[in-house]
């Protein structure tokens, strides 16, 4: 877990490290607060107009001058109402502005990051990153700032025009000030902790909701229903009771910051009873300024809490776009061939396909052992290569060193005689087709999803990608065919289906290398067959790599790798390893047994 607090010391409450997203704003910031000013100062300056109008209008009995004090009275509310509506309207673009920003650049980072990350990040940790954090800090740099402005103004303006006219009277209303500053520090916290309470519970319900719905199935086979629902309700009982008592506390809170707020007009009351004899706006003047004071007391206090929990905010954030990936272009590689925005393809070097380890030794960012240990291999263009083994055993090793997610600890990888680490990612990636186990679609429709492999496919060339690996027949049962949607992440497929659709878009970015990663682990075997037929078409051409968990399907790869405990332990042609009786004979025969077992039960 990351320390959340270490840097709570840091000057400006850490808004240096985010500084370079808001200098694209500087004038939008100073327009923001400079009307806030002016508007803040109107606001001061109305009581005084209030106090004019009760000393001349009322006790000197008198309407000589109203025409011109109704036209200045009107004139400073439109001029305030102005400047308030452009602070606010900046205030609004600022935020949204600055949580684009951030959140673009946020999401733009993690695509640079390695799989490391995001095997040691969950999904909802870096969600907060990406969305909670940044609206907070949006939040901070918008409306925090101008509330600060306005109240802060409005403090300072009214103690200074109090103090000028009666310092004794200002004074004794001042002494409010500090146990208003205590009771709300004391209650904050509590509400603070209540508030935290309830949202924890909330996550949990939310958490029983998504439960219920994603394993209904598993819930109804397990006939489990009534301890989901027990669960449920217990959990909706507590947050019942927490919200009740958060409710009395605010309840509380609001009673005794208006009891401190009446306290300060009693003050005035009874030590302005004689300015009330002779100066009735004088004395007015007074109870709006005692009476308005009571939230700008409030807000700095809560400030001050908001301006650092949001520090811990800009912490998170600055470290996630501070983190460096463990797979990196050189400079001097993305001076040629451009980075993953900005690529230059006319500096691609059209990419061959031969794939060679020399001298390869490889352990994980967060793993004291080495998995391979001076590892040699020569792939030839063309050549197919399965990796075999058991469940865990670490077969994804040495796809993963190809497609450089990650980097070799020593050694290189080299793609067509030179070290992969000379050329981009990119350039590299965008000849690899990668059809996985667990298959992703994304949101839209089969064509849009297809089309993300060849961006300029024809449709002669969509329909032969559908049928050789048999998914036009996926296509065929949808009710608007190749146009039908997907649903979220795939949803509405079945894992076969989204397997067939995903293997379809890798064949038709037409790759120079080609890896299955248990392609068809999810599809019945009828249609592994069709797979399998079609296999033999799909690979002419490429260099592929293929892993494995049914090894009948790679018996007439050109090398076989078994891979045991995170090692290779044998290499060799498949009737190479049969014959030499080892560990791959052990498997083989095992789930060959399993296999014609099965059949013979079925």
């Amino acid at each position: 877990m990351e320390n959340t607090n270490k840097n709570v010391s840091l000057p400006f409450f850490g808004i240096p490290r985010i500084a370079p997203y808001l200098k694209p704003f500087r004038r939008l910031l100073l327009t923001m607060v400079v009307c806030g000013l002016l508007g803040s100062v109107m606001d001061v300056g109305l009581p005084m107009l209030q106090r004019y109008a009760l000393d001349h209008f009322i006790a000197g009995n008198t309407l000589d001058t109203l025409p011109g004090y109704i036209t200045l009275f009107v004139c400073l509310i439109l001029f305030a109402s102005c400047m308030n509506f452009i602070a606010c309207n900046g205030a609004m673009k600022t935020e949204n502005q600055v949580n684009r920003d951030l959140r673009a650049a946020a999401f733009s980072h993690l695509q640079t990051l390695s799989f490391s990350y995001f095997n040691q990040n969950s999904v909802g940790y870096i969600h907060s990153r990406v969305m909670s954090d940044t609206g907070r800090i949006g939040s901070l740099v918008s409306w925090s700032l101008m509330d600060c402005v306005w109240h802060s103004t409005y403090l300072i303006g009214s103690l200074i025009v109090m103090l000028s006219i009666n310092a004794r009277l200002t004074l004794l209303v001042m002494l409010i000030l500090p146990l208003i500053v205590i009771l709300y520090s004391l209650f904050q916290g509590k509400l603070i902790r209540a508030n935290r309470r309830i949202r924890e519970l909330n996550s949990k319900i939310t958490g029983d909701f998504n439960e219920g719905i994603t394993g209904a199935k598993t819930i109804k086979t397990l006939v489990i229903e009534d301890k989901m629902a027990k669960d449920f309700l217990e959990d909706t009982a507590e947050i019942r009771k927490k919200s009740v008592s958060a409710a009395r506390l605010r309840g509380a809170f609001a009673i005794t910051m208006h009891l401190a707020s009446s306290l300060a007009l009693a003050i005035v009351l009874w030590q302005g009873g004689y300015i009330a004899a002779s100066e009735v706006g004088t004395f007015a003047l007074f109870m709006n300024y005692a009476q308005g004071m009571m939230e700008p007391v409030r807000w700095i206090v809560d400030a001050i809490s908001d301006v650092i929990t949001t520090q811990v905010n800009i912490e998170r954030l600055t470290r996630l776009l501070g983190t460096k990936s463990d797979v990196t272009d050189t400079p001097e590689v993305e001076e040629k061939y451009g980075d993953s925005f900005n690529p230059k393809r006319e500096n691609w070097e059209p990419i061959r396909g031969d794939i060679e380890f020399k001298d390869v030794s490889f352990r994980y960012p967060d793993g004291d052992e080495y998995v391979l240990e001076h590892f040699n291999l020569s792939i030839p263009f063309g050549s197919s290569i399965a990796i075999v083994g058991e469940t865990g055993a670490g077969k994804s090793t040495l796809v993963n060193l190809v497609c450089r997610f990650f980097e070799p600890t020593e050694g290189q990888v080299l793609i067509d005689g030179r070290d992969a680490r000379e050329r981009s990612q990119l350039w590299l990636h965008s000849a690899i087709g990668y059809v996985l186990q667990t298959p992703h679609l994304f949101s839209g429709t089969i064509r849009e999803n297809l089309l993300y492999g060849n961006p300029n496919a024809t449709e002669e060339e969509i329909e032969r990608a559908l049928k050789l690996v048999s998914a036009d027949e996926v296509v065929a049962r949808m009710e608007k065919g190749i146009d039908s949607d997907v649903g979220e992440g795939g949803d509405l497929l079945s894992t076969g289906e989204k397997q067939l659709i995903s293997f379809a878009r890798a064949i038709l970015a037409n790759p120079r290398i080609l890896v299955l990663d248990e392609a068809t682990a999810s599809v019945d075997t009828l249609t592994e067959q069709k797979i399998q037929a079609a296999m033999d078409t799909v690979i002419k051409g490429r260099t592929s790599l293929v892993i494995a968990h049914r090894l009948s399907t790679v018996r007439n790869a050109d090398l076989i790798l078994v891979v045991h405990n995170g090692k290779i332990v044998e290499q060799g042609t498949h009737g190479e390893l049969i014959a030499a009786k080892g560990y791959y004979y052990r498997l083989y025969t095992r789930q060959y047994e399993d296999e014609a077992t099965s059949s013979i039960l079925a």
